[in-house]
């Protein structure tokens, strides 16, 4: 089994002192294969795309400018 180092900052590592309980091997190793997982999902959907990179970014400036309009009009709903 191959070994990683990783780099945690003082307050984490910390915070994560106060629960010895937790095997953070475990943690990890579960994160890891899950982000894992997600990204080889995502590499087979994005092989099959034929959107260009342009496309995509063109799709996705859209989808957050109709989010933007539709959270604000939530907003102005309840005065916010």
């Amino acid at each position: 089994m191959t070994e990683v180092v990783v780099k945690i900052p003082a307050d984490l590592e910390h915070r994560m002192k106060e629960l010895p309980e937790v095997d953070w091997s475990s943690v990890a190793r579960v994160l890891i294969r899950g982000e894992v997982s997600r990204l080889v999902l995502l590499k087979s959907i994005v092989s099959k795309s034929k959107l260009t990179e342009e496309d995509a970014l063109e799709l996705g400036k859209k989808v957050n400018e109709g989010l933007a309009k539709r959270y604000n009009k939530l907003l102005e709903e309840r005065g916010l």
